[in-house]
């Protein structure tokens, strides 16, 4: 697992999607969750976004958000309202989604080794 996000100058709002799949891949879940992501990155007020997903179908997403504004006109953005109705149709048998406000983020980096 990498991280895309984070971590982020002053305050911001994450947005905590967890849910468990239907196993439904073939249905263009994996094509559709990446198009999300893309489609949100050009989104005014989208900061980024970390996934994690086990083999038992749990998965946990958090999009980063610069403010309630930017969430608001993302969840009525056609295409991302077109997603989660597949969602609730096809790929996932149950979710939760987490609303919360990030006051402080900050990152460790392991640095690459050095060879002597």
């Amino acid at each position: 697992m990498s991280l895309v996000s984070g971590p982020f100058e002053g305050p911001c709002i994450a947005v905590i999607f967890t849910s468990v799949r239907t196993g439904a891949d073939a249905q263009g879940y994996g094509e559709t969750a990446e198009h999300m992501v893309r489609l949100a990155a050009r989104q005014p007020g989208f900061l980024g976004v970390d996934s994690a997903r086990g083999p038992d179908g749990l998965g946990i997403t958090v999009a980063y958000w610069r403010d309630e504004e930017s969430i608001a006109a993302w969840r009525e953005h056609a295409e991302h309202a077109a997603a989660r109705q597949a969602g609730r149709d096809r790929w996932y048998e149950e979710f939760v989604v987490h609303v919360t406000h990030v006051d402080r983020s900050y990152a460790f980096h392991r640095p690459p080794p050095t060879t002597t």
